[in-house]
Formats: structure tokens, sequence, C-alpha cells
């Protein structure tokens, strides 16, 4: 299939768009190197540069595409609080703007990089694809909104769509050519990971008192290279169905003390952190329900435990201490 991958020189995004070309795809990657990275893109796939909401580019990157794998936006909870105006232009209104060139390109499938942060405080553990949404930030709002978009304009027909809901992204590629390079960095494990390499002041851990067995937040972490793999799983799904969503974890969750441990272990290096305030809207517990994306997409995560998972990450910062070196 030939495909067009917004915001493939990201971190899931190129992450995607390597498994998608060794899948045997044809990929176009669109990106504006904002945030991501030239050196993320795959030498095979075809590199548009520009803005997801210039009417030009986009025709120009979906020639020829016959379906779009849609990453492109912003990802910071807590700018998006302090922005909403930028999370809403990029997250819905150039994702509308794509899907309007979809139309006029007669391009009939797209499967949208959503996240868990579209349910917000969760009313049932683990939380199942009909757990009721409403986002507690404009960055969950965002991104439901254009779910929402997406659910409406495929039952208007000619358009299929997939939303796949991603808890905690997390790891690098296990060969350690690909990883995780956000700047400023919001991650637990990366942040963590620099703490041990004494990097920084030390790690802060956002409330330490919380209803979990040792007082701090659980997280369900997913490998970045899962992820990858359900977005080719999702394009190969052959239901008739106009929308549907699906959650992507592991079904596992583990605490932020957990993680500093798994770190520790890994380096074999002790992680300075201390405990700060809860910052507002963090859930005690997030953990996916994954029933829905095995029985469909036939999704299994191969990293199941947290220790191969941090692994991964901690061979690409310290083989690549400066990430992708300077921005294009």
């Amino acid at each position: 299939m030939k495909v067009l991958v917004t915001g493939g020189a990201g971190y899931i995004g190129s992450h995607a768009v390597r498994e998608l070309v060794e899948s045997g795809h044809a990929v176009t990657v669109l990106d504006d190197l904002s945030r991501g990275h030239r050196g993320a893109i795959h030498p095979d796939a075809r590199f548009v540069q520009g803005d997801l909401g210039e009417a030009a580019v986009l025709n120009s990157a979906l020639a020829g595409a016959e379906g779009v794998v849609h990453f492109a936006g912003l990802l910071s909870v807590a700018d998006s609080v302090g922005d909403p105006a930028a999370y809403y232009h990029a997250n819905v209104v150039k994702g509308l703007a794509l899907l309007d060139a979809m139309a006029r390109a007669a391009v009939p499938l797209i499967v949208f990089s959503s996240s868990c942060a579209t349910y917000g405080m969760p009313a049932s553990m683990p939380m199942a694809e009909d757990h009721p949404q409403h986002p507690i930030n404009p960055y969950g709002a965002t991104k439901l909104a254009f779910e929402r978009a997406l659910a409406d304009y495929a039952g208007a027909g000619g358009l299929r769509a997939v939303a796949l809901r991603y808890f905690n992204a997390a790891g690098c590629h296990p060969d350690g050519t690909l990883g995780e390079d956000h700047r400023p960095e919001e991650h637990i494990i990366p942040r963590a990971i620099r703490a041990a390499f004494g990097e920084g002041d030390g790690l802060r851990v956002y409330g330490g008192d919380y209803d979990t067995p040792d007082g701090t937040c659980v997280r369900d972490y997913v490998h970045v290279q899962d992820l990858a793999r359900a977005h080719v799983a999702a394009l190969a799904s052959t239901s008739s169905v106009p929308f549907r969503a699906y959650n992507l974890g592991t079904g596992r969750g583990h605490s932020v003390r957990e993680v500093i441990d798994s770190v520790a272990r890994v380096t074999g290096r002790d992680v300075p952190a201390e405990v700060a305030p809860r910052r507002r809207g963090d859930p005690p517990v997030l953990v996916a329900a994954v029933e829905r994306a095995r029985a469909d997409l036939g999704f299994e995560p191969r990293w199941r435990e947290l220790d191969g998972v941090v692994e991964t990450a901690v061979r690409w910062m310290r083989d690549h201490p400066a990430g992708y070196g300077a921005r294009a």
C-alpha cells in the first residue's frame, strides 16, 4: 500500500514508518520538523517537508496515497492548558484540513494516533473503549474532537477510520537506531534515565500519597515498537465498520516507583528522586483493557516486562547523549 505518514519524523511516527517500510509499504513522510528530526526519517521513505495546514503541501504529499497514518500534532498536556488555542489549531483545524484533502484525493483510509487522554478521570479499571470520554485538559479534548470528526466523516461514506488510543508510549527501537528525543522531555522513563546518568537536578515525582500500593501513580507502559506494529495491523484490517477505536496498552500497570527501580536495575545506578506536590488532573491509575485490539487486530505486545522496555531506552540514550543532535 502507498501510505502517507504525517509526523513521521517524530518519536512514534518514525518507528511506525520503519515498521511500514519493512512490511513492504511505500511510505511518504510529511513533517515540518518543528518537533521531529530529519535523522529519524527512514531513508527509503519519500520525504515532504511542510506544514499540514498548507493545501499545496498536503496535495503533494497525498499524491498516489491509498491510506494515511496521522501522527502530526501537539502532545503536551501541560502546554495545552497554557495555550489551548495552539492545540485546537494543530490537532483539530489542521486535522480537518487533512480529511478534506483526503476527500479531494479520494484516499479512503486513515489510522489516527489518539490517546487515552480522551477518557479523562477513570470511572472503572481497566479502561475499555466504551469507557465514558470526558477529557480533563485541552490536549485530550482536541484528540476527542478529532475522533468525533473521524466518526462523522466516516459515517457519511467514503472513508474508513481507525483511532488508536495509546496509553503510555515508552522505550526505543531495539536495534538502537531510533529513539525518544523530545525537547523538553516530559516522559518519566527518559527523565529517570537522565537522572541516573547525573543529568540535571534529579527526578521529580509528582505525588507520593495516591491510593496505590506505593503511593505513586500507576500507568500502563506500552513499547513504541508494539505501537508501530499496531498501526500496520490497523492499515491491514478488513473490517467494514466505518469508524473503530482501539486501546493500545499491555493491560498491566507499573507505578512511578517501579519505573525508578527498573531504571536503577538496568543502569546499575541510583536514581536521585524527590517527591513533589501532585499535578492537577493526574489520575491515580490508568491501565488499558486490550481485548478489542487483540480480537480485531491480533495485537499482542511483545514487550511485557518493564525492564525490557527500559533497557531499550537506556541503550538509545547511552549511545545518543545528544539525541538526534541539532534540529534540521
